[in-house]
């Protein structure tokens, strides 16, 4: 089952694709929020999708940032049909990577049976 992970950035994409890879799974990372082709995450077909998400605040607590929420509403927007299309959609700010790792887990458990 091919995973494709995508959000805004320092929503998590990278430590999540790390994660699910630890525990067996094959995630990739998709930079959709970068990119203006709004159905760029189907490039590789994936069998799940998901989206992660995280607010302003929550950004600047991961990383130092030099940008402001026009940049997260411009990645929405790039995001809109991925969101669309999403099997599952996270929001970050309350959970460590561990629980969003358990979350998509969890899901795609379910999926399996």
């Amino acid at each position: 089952m091919r995973i494709a992970i995508v959000g805004i950035c320092a929503s998590g994409k990278t430590t999540l694709v790390r994660g699910l890879r630890e525990a067996g799974y094959d995630a990739y990372n998709v930079a959709q929020e970068h990119s203006c082709v709004h159905d760029f995450w189907n490039k590789k077909h994936p069998d799940v999708l998901v989206m992660i998400d995280a607010t302003l605040p929550t950004v600047k607590k991961r990383r130092v940032v030099y940008w402001g929420q026009d940049r997260i509403d411009t990645q929405h927007k790039r995001l809109a049909d991925a969101k669309a299309h999403a099997d599952l959609y996270i929001q970050t700010d309350d959970l460590d990577a561990a629980a969003v790792r358990q979350k998509v887990i969890d899901f795609l458990e379910t999926r399996e049976n």
